[in-house]
């Protein structure tokens, strides 16, 4: 248990705009610092029936060992 909540505060959160929908509810997110990254939408999103469109403005989650994929943890109004 301790492990994984030192895992998760190793985590970087960035802002981005979904660009991209892609199969298996993937998304194409472009971040604030132009980089393009692969990301999914976190569970407690689709738990809340949340949709996630191109357009919209999401918080992501990074893993410090692969920057190129990210979770999508909210989406701003």
């Amino acid at each position: 248990m301790a492990k994984q909540k030192a895992k998760q505060k190793e985590a970087i959160e960035v802002e981005g705009k979904v660009t991209e929908s892609l199969p298996n509810a993937s998304f194409r997110v472009e971040l604030a610092n132009g980089h393009d990254v692969l990301a999914y939408v976190s569970g407690k999103l689709k738990l809340n029936f949340i949709r996630v469109l191109p357009g919209d403005r999401v918080l992501v989650e990074l893993s410090p060992y692969d920057l190129t994929r990210g979770r999508i943890t909210y989406r701003f109004r």
